[in-house]
């Protein structure tokens, strides 16, 4: 008789944020799974919120500790949500992301989500839904801290995106 390995059920809330747009940006990740909870947070110098909003989700499913896992996402973003939840991400995949913004953090994603088994829910923001306003509590902070890293392709490539 074989034996299954359990299914592990993670819900994460992310959120992005950036002053100006482009300016400094940051996301916000709370996982949780169980009893275990984990918030993960990051503040970049130059960047924008659709770039914050997808590496939050990455950040996120990048934490995870097993494959296979149930996933249920729960995003304000519209760009991101909408994306994946409509399949315009895999036509974009297709057409090697010619003339579409963020590739290389779309690229990125592609290969977590087809580790798992991951689902969207779009909630409203700002909408006291508690660990959503706590993941932009922590985009917030993490971009008005003194710390900001360096979003490389943004900076390099990306900004010059049209």
């Amino acid at each position: 008789m074989a034996t299954s390995t359990p299914t592990h059920q993670i819900t994460m809330y992310t959120d992005g944020a950036a002053s100006g747009n482009p300016g400094p940006g940051g996301y916000g990740v709370v996982l949780l799974s169980g009893s275990h909870r984990k918030e993960l947070s990051e503040g970049f110098r130059l960047t924008t919120n659709n770039r914050m909003e997808l590496l939050a989700v990455i950040i996120g499913l990048n934490a995870l500790r097993f494959e296979g896992c149930q996933v249920t996402i729960y995003s304000d973003s519209r760009y991101v949500v909408d994306a994946v939840e409509k399949g315009w991400v895999f036509t974009w995949e297709k057409n090697r992301f010619k003339k579409k913004k963020n590739p290389d953090l779309w690229q990125q994603f592609l290969q977590l989500y087809r580790r798992h088994h991951v689902r969207f829910i779009w909630v409203k923001g700002h909408a006291s839904i508690a660990e959503n306003e706590r993941c932009d509590q922590l985009a917030v902070a993490a971009y008005q801290a003194t710390n900001l890293q360096i979003d490389e392709y943004y900076e390099k490539v990306g900004r010059f995106e049209s």
